[in-house]
């Protein structure tokens, strides 16, 4: 394990405070120039994954809005073949989504066997805006709740034990999972939100409701802990990576996803069938013969 995975990975005793929001033991430059050989590293092991077919991938991320999300998977994935990795962003679940329980619309979503898949919010949104929110549990028409009174006080401790749980399943089935919560501290996130009010082309993204979570930025904190705190596991850890500058964050993303990769040392080509191998130089001959 490398000194940033033993640095930044999550225990069962972790403290938000206790991990830092920026890094100075590496600089933007340097992180920069390092991702680009990184993402190409990690786009070639796809490439045997997707030949070996055994494992597949599930990059998960979290975040305050503003966090990096969005460019961190258009840099950390750019040298993928388009086939490799597939994007899935979350938002309010829809009607249909909602006749189910609230994990179906993240399992159909799952990455196949040799390809990735990025949840871009995942289904810890589940155990986090609807703790903030807890009005929001009500549209899931759970049985016995028809009020936020009627939502029992271990609801959540076994929300997060059915989130351990369908961690393990998908892991044991051969899932790769690696969860990532991008650490930006509240300063930065204003700056930001400032950036995004003065460009044109960032402006869009602005909602008058990013100041209202944001006013309730140290609930979210207490419910981000608290949700790590009780599902980074072995098979499924949480790494909290320091999110004040894009370029570190992409970088600490991409090389531990690099590293985790590295250590499935049965990832490789699979060997060519014995009859096929056999009559290599009958097809060679039958090609270059050819009129």
């Amino acid at each position: 394990m490398s000194k940033f995975q033993k640095q930044l990975k999550a225990s069962s005793k972790s403290k938000l405070k206790d991990f830092p929001t920026h890094i100075d033991n590496i600089s933007p430059e340097e992180a920069k120039k390092e991702l680009k050989q990184v993402r190409k590293s990690i786009a070639n092991i796809q490439e045997v994954m997707y030949a070996h077919n055994k494992y597949s991938v599930l990059i998960c991320l979290q975040g305050m809005d503003t966090a990096g999300k969005d460019s961190l998977i258009r840099e950390v994935f750019k040298d993928f073949n388009a086939r490799g990795v597939v994007v899935q962003s979350y938002k309010t679940p829809s009607f249909r989504e909602l006749q189910h329980d609230y994990l179906w619309r993240h399992y159909i979503a799952l990455p196949e066997r040799g390809k990735f898949t990025v949840f871009n919010r995942t289904h810890y949104e589940n155990v986090l805006v609807t703790r903030v929110h807890p009005e929001y549990i009500l549209q899931e028409n759970i049985p016995k709740i028809t009020e936020v009174k009627d939502i029992p006080k271990d609801f959540w401790r076994n929300r997060y034990q059915q989130i351990n749980n369908f961690e393990h399943h998908i892991q044991q089935n051969g899932t790769i999972i690696l969860k990532f919560y991008l650490h930006l501290s509240k300063g930065e996130q204003k700056s930001r939100l400032l950036r995004r009010l003065d460009k044109e082309d960032h402006n869009w993204k602005f909602s008058p409701g990013d100041l209202k979570e944001r006013k309730r930025w140290e609930e979210y904190m207490s419910y981000y802990e608290e949700a790590i705190q009780h599902t980074s596991k072995p098979d499924a850890p949480w790494y909290v990576i320091p999110a004040d500058n894009k370029e570190i964050c992409r970088y600490l993303v991409a090389q531990i996803i690099l590293e985790e990769l590295k250590k499935r040392k049965d990832i490789k080509y699979p060997d060519l069938p014995k009859d096929i191998e056999k009559h290599i130089a009958c097809y060679r001959k039958e090609l270059e013969n050819e009129k």
